[in-house]
């Protein structure tokens, strides 16, 4: 009788061993389907141990085991969790989950600053992809805090906010947007000009490096017409010629949200401080935020004769050293918009009239 009992205990160990062994194996091999249509975000904190990771991952039902994903994971000891956010859109094995979490497959949003984006056109955009409000960054790069030691004389942080493609978890602030973006232009500073991060070292204060770029980059998308536009814009400014740059007019229009396109001769004389046909010199800062080209061309702009610029509708433009080149140059432009050749045919030629004349793109 007592051999029966024990071999019935035995044999209830067994199928209870199996049994757990069974559910631990399918715990770990078949996908668990309790994840909303919306999706789940999990934190793993760092430092979180492999039964800490389980444990969470079960509280959101990522996992159908806390046991098994630890028994999983304690079979691979040079891996372990990595901290960060994960976000889960489907099913998945208790395998797939731990190999993703040991692959620090962390949740990011990629977001662009595009070349000569405004601190409104990266506000409008965190906004529109539902990453931050609008206000809330304006107010961030509004305080230029984060450029004081390398630019005591900025007003806000535009131009700083270097022009990327960042990698953006899901809950983030605007002020470590902000934060990102300088570093970002820090970084790449001391790859184009390091010398220009110290304010005591002579020569030409990086606010004014950047607000030439700026410029620079709103007039042109070509990088090979980057060093002549800054050459344009160094030689009228020698002479103490206007700069009669169109984007200054517009983003000095956006800043008091009266822009409407496109441009007239009325917001042409519209009194801001940015608006280089009314101001002198350089505007008071930054229009945009540049890139890489723009800033060297900024910082070493062709050596050339050149004073004006008009666009050649293909995305250039052409240049002209002299006025009476120019008036040619601004004649071709609107032969071009017509359909016509850009040289008019040589009966013609004499009786030209270029219309006025004009150094912007337009």
């Amino acid at each position: 009788m007592r051999l029966i009992v024990a071999l019935v205990l035995i044999l209830v160990v067994l199928l209870a061993a199996g049994a757990a062994a069974g559910f631990l194996w399918y715990s770990i091999e078949k996908p668990f389907g309790a994840i909303p249509a919306e999706g789940v975000f999990v934190q793993i904190p760092h430092g979180a141990s492999r039964r800490a990771a389980a444990h969470i991952l079960k509280e959101n039902g990522v996992i159908r085991s806390a046991t098994a994903f630890e028994i999983y994971a304690r079979r691979h000891p040079k891996r372990t969790p990595v901290a960060g956010e994960y976000f889960f859109d489907h099913p998945m094995t208790g395998k797939e989950v731990f190999w993703k979490l040991a692959s620090g497959e962390v949740y990011f949003q990629p977001f662009t600053v595009r070349e000569g984006d405004t601190i409104y056109d990266i506000a409008q955009n965190l906004e529109a992809e539902k990453l931050v409000k609008a206000a809330d960054f304006l107010k961030a790069a509004g305080d230029p805090a984060l450029v004081r030691e390398f630019s005591p004389t900025a007003k806000s942080l535009e131009g700083f906010l270097f022009p990327a493609t960042y990698s953006l978890p899901h809950h983030v602030t605007a002020n470590d947007l902000a934060a990102l973006m300088v570093r970002k232009f820090r970084e790449a500073m001391q790859k184009i000009a390091p010398d220009k991060l110290d304010p005591l070292i002579p020569g030409t204060p990086l606010y004014s490096v950047i607000t030439l770029a700026s410029l620079v980059e709103s007039e042109t998308p070509k990088p090979e017409e980057r060093p002549l536009v800054a050459g344009v814009y160094t030689n009228r400014l020698r002479k103490g010629m206007l700069l009669q740059c169109d984007p200054t007019v517009i983003y000095a229009l956006k800043q008091e949200d009266q822009y409407k396109p496109p441009l007239t001769l009325k917001d042409l004389r519209h009194d801001s401080p940015y608006n280089t046909y009314v101001h002198s010199g350089l505007p008071p800062g930054p229009i945009g935020n540049p890139g890489e080209t723009a800033i060297r061309a900024a910082l070493a702009p062709a050596p050339t004769d050149f004073l004006y610029f008009v666009a050649n509708t293909q995305g250039g433009h052409f240049f002209a050293a002299t006025l009476a080149e120019h008036n040619k140059n601004v004649a071709k432009y609107h032969r071009l918009l017509n359909g016509e050749p850009a040289d008019p045919p040589a009966t013609e030629a004499h009786h030209a009239h270029a219309g006025p004349a004009h150094k912007g793109k337009r």
